[in-house]
């Protein structure tokens, strides 16, 4: 790169190509940034890993000095208008994978299908012999711990290289690996030979050696018209490679030629992964004149290749990215060798241009499964072409044939299924296959599928109370979602007192939040939501129920929906919040900048500030009822009140829709944050509190009554009632809830004798009551 410490904007910054540039430019020491209308959430966790600024912004950043765009970007995107304006850089993302490369000793994995794997396998062989290489995949690996690119200060770069949009001509590799052809993305390249010239002179522009099937006619003749050194792997090439012992999850690879003779294993099964797996070990040989005696050891797949989503008896359940006829072929009868029985597939055709060039090859393809259940094209950007969609499939499908159906909907084959699965007792393969959000999908029924037997383990648990919800539960929860029992309470307040919640859970998923409500309650196990820990006193003895708290990333998501709207995690904080309005000139929550509180907590009491209550902003909130049911409800169908909002007391909120009142300047909204700010710093105590204590009687405030019956410095233990503000009590350190509880009662029982008031404590009380408590 020109100038590695530079200022980089990713528009589309979610995607799998995109991100992992992102990666790597961070690893080289530029800063970068980035935007997206849809996230993954692996993906979007390996940024945040990097700490790499991510989300959904409406203007670029100031400091941007060039911007990086994915191809199924629009030319049209407001971001993109806005950076050519203001006369920055704007690069696709192969053009600025080019720029990376460019100087290095790049090689280069091209082809119609297999690239990805092909790339990973190269990058873990050439890690695994301890070769000090950069690299850039176009997914993620399955391992979650591998990252998926990496910057060295070595001269050699390994990357996957895409002929998609073009980008490809700005590549000077030093090996090439050409794994296959054939001709796709017709809106690119109208004919074959358009294609051909573009493979002729990529291998013209490679310096060392292009590598290439042995049986592939086509690319052999396309290298001896580029007049380029080639050599050759596969079972007679000059890089021997011979499988054996395929039992559908490794094999064996039996090397020779130009290797050094070896054997070993490859941990996928199927005849293209051994030739993958051949063509990477071809690219070390080439590159570094050996191979590791173990090059595979150790590695878990890809992302999306051929992913077992579900394995019980009589039932297994892949996806795969498979979007071209030839890679569909390859990979129904590598499902069909390795798994007995029926073979059900769900398709989802990605794009209309490849759909309407391969509607009869797709037909045909498909046609190896004993049922096909048909979505509607991903776009991927693309308009709609009323040849292009997936009825032209089931058009080319033969005259009789009705294995095929199509589906509108995820509920429409959620209905579908079931019957097609249950037809018989033959064991059954079903497949989930496609380049689009088909994985989404796919999760999305194994999860209903999951349920069913969650629904009869709850049925144990009902029965049987001797059976341990948790240990029933555990399996079933994501591996991110946190799980322990006896958990410590009091540093997760802003109080600091109190014991310890029996049973303690950080889901990771919405469904993992609703299957640990859904159990609790079979088991008869109170539940109690935590956000920032303000506005609560837990007991001494603690609480002996599961405690719920929103701290995984998923929970966290601040969304810009236009317009003027903002979607905002139960576990961002308000101030968060705040801030990223007035990053995005939205005014009307300045009020809520100074609440210590996130935005599911505050919800549900109906967090309020200078004049203004949390719910005056809100335009939707999503929740879970307390049966574990999701809803996403207006404002009108909620009822707050006066630090509460009764229909959110029984459920839980998970997020919510702010609505701002206006458009206006940055720095003015910053400003009216400021004064804010400035006023609760000298009105409000800097020490551990959990806010105010009691709520304001009718027609006055609890604190101004406490002040002047001269309450405050009143003390038991280490709480005090703050001299600052009368209506908080504060902990000097080493504190009790039952000091707390105990100060609680004397201000009250003070009040009431001397002001003939009865103050309600605001705060919540959890592991015990305020009526036990106030006696």
């Amino acid at each position: 790169m020109s100038n590695p410490r530079e200022n980089v904007f990713f528009i589309g910054l979610g995607g799998m190509g995109m991100a992992p540039l992102a990666l790597y430019l961070d690893e080289a020491g530029c800063c970068v940034r980035g935007h997206d209308d849809h996230w993954r959430e692996p993906v979007r966790r390996w940024l945040e890993r990097r700490g790499i600024a991510s989300g959904s912004c409406a203007e670029l950043p100031a400091d941007v000095s060039r911007v990086v765009y994915s191809s199924a970007i629009d030319e049209s995107h407001p971001l993109l208008l806005a950076a050519r304006a203001r006369g920055l850089g704007t690069l696709r993302r192969g053009e600025m994978l080019a720029e990376v490369v460019r100087g290095r000793r790049l090689i280069a994995v091209v082809g119609s299908h297999g690239k990805t794997t092909t790339t990973a396998l190269l990058i873990h062989a050439l890690r695994t012999a301890g070769h000090e290489v950069s690299y850039l995949l176009g997914a993620l690996f399955a391992d979650p711990d591998a990252p998926p690119a990496r910057h060295a200060e070595a001269p050699w770069i390994a990357a996957e290289i895409d002929e998609s949009d073009g980008t490809i001509d700005n590549f000077a590799p030093e090996i090439t690996v050409a794994l296959n052809f054939d001709w796709d993305h017709a809106d690119r390249y109208r004919t074959e030979a358009d294609l051909e010239a573009t493979f002729i002179n990529l291998f013209r522009r490679t310096r060392q050696l292009v590598l290439l099937p042995q049986w592939d006619a086509r690319l052999r003749r396309l290298a001896e018209t580029a007049g380029t050194p080639f050599r050759t792997f596969g079972p007679e090439g000059d890089f021997s490679v011979r499988a054996s012992g395929d039992d559908g999850a490794r094999q064996r690879l039996a090397l020779n030629g130009a290797f050094l003779k070896s054997v070993v294993e490859v941990p996928l099964g199927g005849a293209f992964n051994a030739d993958n797996a051949g063509a990477a070990l071809a690219a070390v040989q080439t590159a570094f004149g050996e191979i590791p005696s173990i090059p595979f050891n150790g590695y878990r797949g890809v992302s999306r290749r051929q992913d077992i989503l579900l394995e019980r008896p009589g039932l297994t359940v892949f996806a795969d990215y498979a979007h071209h006829p030839t890679e569909v072929t390859a990979l129904l009868r590598s499902l069909r060798a390795r798994s007995p029985g029926r073979l059900l597939v769900v398709f989802q055709p990605h794009r209309y241009t490849r759909t309407r060039q391969f509607a009869a090859a797709f037909a045909e393809a498909l046609g190896l499964a004993d049922r096909v259940f048909l979505l509607p094209v991903y776009a991927a950007s693309e308009a709609p072409l009323p040849d292009g969609t997936t009825a032209a499939i089931l058009a080319a499908t033969t005259p009789g044939q009705n294995k095929f159906s199509l589906h509108e909907s995820l509920n429409d084959l959620a209905m579908a299924l079931p019957a097609a699965l249950a037809e018989d007792s033959t064991p059954v393969t079903l497949a989930w296959v496609g380049a689009g959000d088909i994985d989404e999908f796919a999760t999305d029924f194994v999860r209903r599928l999951t349920d069913e037997s969650f629904t009869m383990d709850l049925s144990a648990i009902k029965k049987e109370s001797s059976l341990d919800w948790l240990d029933v539960l555990r399996p079933r929860l994501h591996t991110e979602t946190v799980v322990h029992r006896d958990e410590p309470l009091a540093d997760k307040t802003t109080l600091g007192v109190g014991g310890s919640a029996r049973y303690y859970a950080e889901p990771a998923t919405a469904e993992d939040f609703s299957r640990l409500l859904i159990a609790a309650k079979a088991a008869g196990v109170p539940v109690f939501c935590l956000g920032r820990g303000s506005n609560l006193i837990v007991a001494d003895s603690g609480f002996p129920g599961l405690v719920l708290r929103l701290t995984h990333a998923h929970w966290k998501e601040l969304v810009l929906e236009n317009p003027g709207r903002i979607y905002a995690g139960a576990g961002v904080r308000l101030k968060e919040l705040c801030g990223f309005a007035a990053r995005h000139g939205l005014v009307g929550l300045e009020f809520l900048e100074g609440i210590p509180g996130s935005v599911g907590g505050s919800l549900r009491m109906n967090a309020g500030a200078m004049g203004g209550w949390i719910f005056d902003v809100i335009e939707e909130v999503v929740y879970l009822t307390a049966e574990g049911e999701l809803h996403r409800a207006p404002r009108a169908e909620f009822h707050p009140a006066y630090r509460e909002c009764p229909e959110l007391l029984r459920g839980i909120a998970l997020g919510a829709v702010f609505r701002s009142s206006a458009i206006g300047p940055t720095e003015e909204i910053r400003q009216r944050m400021e004064a804010y700010a400035a006023k609760r710093r000298t009105t409000q105590p800097r020490e551990r509190s959990a806010g105010c204590l009691f709520k304001n009687p009718s027609g006055g405030h609890a604190g101004k009554l406490i002040d002047s019956l001269g309450l405050k410095g009143l003390r038991v233990g280490a709480i005090e009632v703050s001299n600052i503000h009368a209506n908080f009590i504060i902990n000097h350190g080493g504190g009790t809830a039952a000091d707390a509880l105990a100060l609680a009662r004397q201000v009250r029982d003070k009040v009431r004798a001397l002001g003939g008031i009865q103050l309600e404590p605001e705060v919540l009380l959890l592991g015990a009551t305020w009526e036990d408590v106030m006696r």
